[in-house]
Formats: structure tokens, sequence, C-alpha cells
């Protein structure tokens, strides 16, 4: 199953989270500082469900397509 991966990086402050614990699907934007997805779409996992929950800034949203 695929998920879409929004990230609302105004509330994000950059803590790094989401990337420890799910580096397959996040990474940290060089231009932003802000964390970002690797891709527009990706494999949905316990992983990507955990870092959004982890997340101390409740800043991603996870749609399943």
């Amino acid at each position: 199953m695929n998920c879409r991966v929004n990230i609302d990086t105004y509330r994000c402050n950059s803590c790094e989270t989401c990337v420890i614990i799910c580096p397959e699907v996040f990474r940290m934007s060089p231009a932003l500082e802000k964390a970002e997805p690797t891709s527009d779409t990706v494999k949905c996992s316990e992983s990507l469900d955990r870092a959004a929950a982890m997340c101390p800034e409740k800043c991603i949203e996870i749609e399943t397509l």
C-alpha cells in the first residue's frame, strides 16, 4: 500500500525525529533546514506511522492512497 506524506514546514522545528525513526521516507532539506519526504509517494510502513506519532510538533500527515 502506498501513502502520501505531507509536512507542515511552518510547524516543523527541525528536530530530525522523523529522519532518525524513518530515514527511508524522511530527509532534511538543505535549503529549508526542515524535514521533507524523500518522494511524493512512499510505501506505508510501521516506521512511517511511528515517525508521525513521535513528531513533537505533530506536523506530519499521512494519506493512504
